[in-house]
């Protein structure tokens, strides 16, 4: 497949080979750039839309304030544009990035993540990140290419690479099993990444990545305390912030706990926590308020950590790398681990988990079985061309993942039988 020129010039701190599109398309009479064309493509795509039904952490249609994957994004975007902006980088394209960092992930979060890799393992396995990636290069219908296969969004070559966590296919990093690409998506990867240094992520992607890690530890740590799961009693609680430590030192950061005690300590002690929630008006304005903060903490950590080491000027590919200090990074991680300790490893969220794991792979299986006339239209063709067990067995991965929660648990039901 061949490159072309983006229809529109280039951003300032951007070239032309950043805003090229593999499959050549008319020139719009509608006065965009082109990165600006690319947040709109994936704000308007099905698979965008499909993250309001998928988990984040508390379960979706538990009560209406948690998030999913879809708020998760909207305000992962946000936090990146702005940060983004700040330090030189074109602010579409970024929180166009934002907006795709999620969309491969399955029904069931991280959940239904590791049950469609354990189904995968004769296709070379699933990530939610190579998925990504895979519906907006291949699987959204947005461009057809001219031999007749999909080319997905379409998105400008800048717009993919910031899209990318992870710069190489499974197996190739020792000691992560993240990846960011599947073997039969290897020849638009390498276009992608054209000129790319090896293993680096562009500037934007670790805007993306940031704002990301500063979206979902916060507001989960809101969903928590909202939904009764934390308290600021158990915050107090010396056994409970030891155990917290703990799973941060094992889980999200190369900290020891007993560093990781004195960065919780400091953390914790900040005026802006409330003193309780009971959901009446003025705690759920502190509760706000204690999200705001904790955002603006770690972006002016990010913002004043770069702009030290690089300077005033526009900051954009791969130009310099994001600098966040490392109290940050560690105050994040005890975030994540608040979340992990107080809701992932309750006994009753375990055991709806193992349920959710059962539904994925008996649904991967009664798919096989039942294919194609089981997939959804789009679906079909693909897995009666595919080469051999493995290229279909990826057309049914491919249906799987598109499904939210709900519509994997209706498909489940009609093909296999009711569950939990």
């Amino acid at each position: 497949m061949t490159s072309h020129p983006g229809d529109e010039g280039p951003a300032p701190g951007y070239t032309s080979t950043d805003t090229e599109r593999r499959v050549r398309e008319r020139r719009k009479s509608r006065a965009r750039g082109p990165f600006e064309r690319d947040r709109a493509r994936v704000l308007h795509s099905s698979a965008l839309r499909r993250l309001a039904a998928k988990t984040q952490v508390v379960q979706p249609g538990v009560s209406d304030f948690p998030r999913t994957r879809l708020t998760h994004s909207l305000e992962c975007a946000q936090i990146g544009r702005e940060l983004g902006q700040s330090l030189g980088c074109d602010p579409d394209l970024v929180e166009a990035a934002c907006l795709s960092h999620d969309l491969g992930h399955p029904p069931f979060g991280h959940n239904g993540e590791n049950a469609l890799d354990e189904a995968a393992a004769a296709c070379g396995g699933f990530e939610g990140n190579a998925q990504s990636l895979r519906l907006l290069v291949r699987l959204e219908s947005k461009v057809i290419a001219p031999d007749g296969t999909g080319a997905g969004l379409n998105l400008s070559r800048a717009t993919l690479d910031a899209t990318v966590k992870y710069p190489w296919a499974r197996g190739e990093r020792p000691g992560t099993h993240k990846f960011n690409v599947y073997p039969d998506d290897a020849e638009v990867f390498a276009w992608l990444r054209a000129g790319s240094p090896d293993g680096r992520t562009p500037f934007e992607s670790q805007v993306m990545d940031w704002s990301d890690d500063v979206a979902y530890s916060v507001h989960d740590v809101e969903d928590a305390l909202h939904a009764g799961l934390v308290s600021m009693a158990a915050l107090g609680s010396p056994t409970e912030r030891a155990e917290v430590c703990r799973v941060a030192a094992e889980h999200y950061c190369d900290a020891d706990p007993a560093e990781l005690s004195e960065v919780l300590d400091e953390l914790l002690a900040a005026p802006v926590w409330p003193e309780e929630f009971t959901g009446d008006l003025s705690s759920l304005a502190a509760l706000k308020n204690l999200t705001s903060e904790l955002i603006g903490r770690f972006c002016r950590a990010a913002e004043r950590g770069t702009r030290g080491v690089h300077g005033p000027t526009r900051l954009t590919r791969y130009g310099a790398d994001l600098v966040v200090p490392r109290w940050a990074l560690l105050e994040c991680a005890l975030l994540k681990a608040l979340s992990a300790h107080f809701v992932l490893a309750r006994a009753e969220t375990m055991a709806y988990r193992a349920d959710e794991r059962r539904l994925i792979s008996e649904l991967v299986t009664a798919l096989w079985k039942n294919a194609p006339g089981a997939l959804d239209p789009q679906f079909r063709a693909p897995f009666e061309a595919a080469a051999d067990d493995a290229g279909a067995l990826r057309v049914v991965i491919d249906q799987v993942a598109s499904l939210t929660d709900t519509s994997a648990t209706a498909l489940h039901s009609h093909l296999v039988g009711g569950w939990m």
